[in-house]
């Protein structure tokens, strides 16, 4: 289970779930309770957070292996890598994050990894759920009753992101030091 001394919490689900719709409108919600919140998202495909025409994209295209561009209000750092390296480990990009700027850490997607995890389904998509053979799923949102067999979690609406927003600061608040929930 991967552990840092701010709360970890992510959000797996099957690819047109609503992950990054959810994140959206949580992120608002913490936020304005008083949250500094942290974002790690995995994405399955190349990439740009800049385009074609500023000078941090063309110097990156022309061989920079690693860019760093910097403001008095936001820094990015892209760093290109060789063909052929595995997708890179959860762990490996929290190392990466400034943890005195976070009182919690939320990501979006790395299901297979071992950390704690509200599990988002929507039974229209005709997609399996992940929670019965993922011991590290803690809650479950869905747009639709919750199955019944085996179901032990908390259930969620997924359309109710104030709801999940309250059992996620009850999880920090009120029950820190709860298992499953990513502290040191």
């Amino acid at each position: 289970m991967i552990e840092k001394h701010v709360p970890i919490l992510g959000f797996c689900a099957w690819s047109g779930t609503g992950k990054t719709t959810l994140l959206r409108a949580l992120l608002p919600l913490l936020v304005a309770r008083g949250m500094r919140v942290a974002v790690v998202k995995h994405a399955h495909h190349k990439f740009d957070i800049d385009h074609p025409g500023k000078d941090s994209y063309a110097l990156r295209k022309a061989g920079a292996s690693q860019m760093l561009i910097s403001s008095r209000r936001r820094m990015a750092l892209m760093t290109e890598f060789e063909r052929g390296r595995d997708e890179p480990r959860l762990s490996e990009l929290l190392d990466r994050l400034d943890l005195q700027r976070a009182d919690l850490i939320l990501v979006e997607g790395f299901k297979h990894e071992h950390y704690p995890k509200i599990e988002l389904h929507r039974p229209s998509l005709n997609k399996p759920l992940l929670f019965p053979d993922d011991p590290d799923v803690i809650a479950f949102a869905s747009d639709a009753p919750i199955p019944e067999s085996g179901t032990h979690l908390p259930g969620l609406d997924l359309n109710d992101p104030g709801q999940i927003a309250d059992f996620i600061i009850g999880k920090i608040a009120g029950n820190a030091d709860a298992p499953g929930f990513g502290r040191s």
